[in-house]
């Protein structure tokens, strides 16, 4: 019914908690599966046994990084195809310095270095919805 995975980097043995969640439909039972893992050990695919866990190994993937043993078909889905690293993970940056964008001249994506004007920034300090009122 469900797999996600859980980023424990507090844990010196362990860094990812994948947990697998189970539902018979017939006798109304759920059953719920924990597995630790490092990012280095792989983890078995359940697709041969459950196929509607390929989505969601795919995207434990994509955004963790945890591979899955027998699964053929990882690739990424939420992130774009060149895109570095994995964005769930707690050791991923949270500002960048590369700008990804589609020039029209070129025809091509670029990778480009950020760079921010402080001419082209608008800083307002005045609330145009507050009023002050002086009392005479």
């Amino acid at each position: 019914m469900d797999v996600f995975c859980v980023d424990l980097s507090l844990r010196v043995k362990y860094l990812f908690e994948i947990n697998y969640c189970f539902l018979n439909y017939i006798y109304s039972f759920r059953f719920f599966f924990k597995l630790f893992t490092s990012s280095f050990l792989p983890v078995f695919s359940l697709i041969n046994f459950f196929p509607n866990s390929n989505w969601l190994e795919r995207e434990v993937w994509d955004m963790f990084g945890v591979k899955f043993l027998f699964h053929g078909d990882l690739r990424r889905l939420l992130t774009d195809y060149g895109f570095l690293g994995h964005v769930l993970c707690k050791d991923f940056p949270l500002v960048g310095f590369l700008e990804y964008r589609y020039d029209d001249v070129f025809k091509l994506l670029l990778y480009e270095p950020i760079s921010l004007a402080q001419s082209f920034r608008f800083f307002r300090f005045v609330n145009p919805w507050f009023k002050w009122k002086f009392h005479e």
